[in-house]
């Protein structure tokens, strides 16, 4: 899914990025993310470095069935903001090149934006089931993965965990409170404290019979969510900026709880009133 990013000369690099536009159908490639700055060596030599490449995903307009009228605005919107992700994925490319390890474009930059366009799928979906049939199965286009440009060097690794600031936040899941760990000490570092969210159980309506298991599952996988975030939170103690937690944790949080929110709301709604507004409990909080 991801290739490496090459390696470059630690002792002075010059990034220079820009961004070209997104396209709405076909493999949809946001921006393009150049770097080419020369970087010189004690002995006056220099070596050209290669660009971080572009972050291409599977375009989504030629996926849909009619739309209905009422439908179309909100599902134009949300055509527009996978674009607009693309966009700002590719934008983190330029502005994180050489940061992280092997896995970070997959866990920073890929991860949080498969994440996001699930959400949006999931509400492109959920616009165009109130007035005609609900189209299933979007999340397939949702993944999304990395054109790299350049050459890698020798020995570069295919992927590492993210270690600097990723992507911007996103929203997430709600779904009961689950344990976090406290991080240990790193230097002066300290705890780092645990996530908590609201619960979601308590704003639920009666749930069918057909729905039980699988909204069973899915406030299972939000505490799975939240748990992972506290993991993280341990994993990544010391990283990152003073944004770090809410643009690598708490937003791909927020993102993740949306995508199965979006999911319990509609298995209710296949045989019964569908709960609308179970969002606004996918934001999470840091508690020090």
């Amino acid at each position: 899914m991801s290739r490496a990013l090459p390696k470059y000369n630690k002792r002075r690099v010059a990034i220079i990025g820009g961004a070209a536009a997104v396209a709405l159908s076909g493999a949809v490639i946001a921006g393009s993310a150049l770097a080419g700055e020369t970087s010189k060596s004690n002995n006056g030599q220099a070596s050209t470095l290669a660009s971080p490449g572009t972050i291409s995903c599977p375009a989504v307009d030629g996926s849909l069935p009619a739309i209905p009228a009422s439908a179309q605005d909100e599902v134009t919107r949300n055509l527009a903001l996978l674009d607009t992700q693309i966009a700002e994925a590719n934008k983190r490319l330029v502005d994180t090149v050489g940061q992280g390890g092997a896995n970070f474009v997959q866990n920073a930059i890929l991860g949080p934006l498969e994440d996001k366009r699930i959400a949006t799928l999931n509400r492109i979906e959920t616009a165009i089931g109130r007035t005609a049939a609900k189209p299933e199965g979007l999340e397939a286009l949702a993944p999304c993965e990395l054109n790299a440009d350049g050459a890698a060097e020798a020995g570069d690794g295919a992927g590492e965990e993210a270690g600097a600031e990723p992507t911007e936040a996103a929203t997430e899941e709600a779904g009961g409170n689950a344990g976090g760990e406290d991080a240990g000490d790193t230097g002066d570092a300290g705890a780092v404290g645990t996530i908590s969210c609201p619960a979601v159980e308590g704003s639920l309506p009666a749930i069918p019979a057909s729905a039980q298991d699988e909204v069973t599952r899915n406030l299972a996988l939000l505490d799975t969510q939240i748990a992972e975030a506290n993991k993280r939170l341990v994993d990544t103690v010391g990283q990152g900026g003073a944004n770090f937690v809410q643009n690598a944790i708490l937003g791909p949080l927020e993102d993740k709880r949306i995508a199965t929110l979006n999911r319990i709301e509609t298995a209710i709604g296949r045989t019964a009133a569908k709960p609308e507004g179970l969002e606004a409990l996918a934001p999470c909080e840091l508690n020090q």
